[in-house]
């Protein structure tokens, strides 16, 4: 018995002999289930390999945030580089080294 004949059986039921509190939650429960199944199908994750799927979007997802993380901290750290290394010239020609140089 698929879920959609389940849901109907259990709406029909409801119907004739009016809704216990048992049927209402079994309507509940059948029709979250379609629902969900409607989404995984309009998704492509209805077959054997979403799970793999699933998984290798993870990974991906993963490898995306290490590199925007490795790439942010080489971006900081070459701005400090540059910082440091204009200080560096700036106290160089405060003190007169080119001047010394000559």
């Amino acid at each position: 018995m698929t879920r959609r004949t389940m849901l109907a059986g259990l709406m029909s039921q409801a119907n004739a002999e009016g809704s216990d509190l048992v049927t209402l939650r079994a309507i509940v429960e059948e029709a979250s289930e379609v629902g969900a199944d409607r989404a995984l199908q309009r998704l492509g994750l209805h077959d054997d390999s979403a799970e793999d799927d699933i998984d290798e979007l993870r990974e991906l997802l993963q490898a995306w945030r290490d590199a925007k993380k490795s790439a942010s901290k080489a971006a900081i750290q070459w701005i400090v580089r540059g910082l440091l290394a204009l200080l560096l010239i700036g106290i160089a020609v405060r003190i007169g080294l080119p001047e010394m140089l000559r």
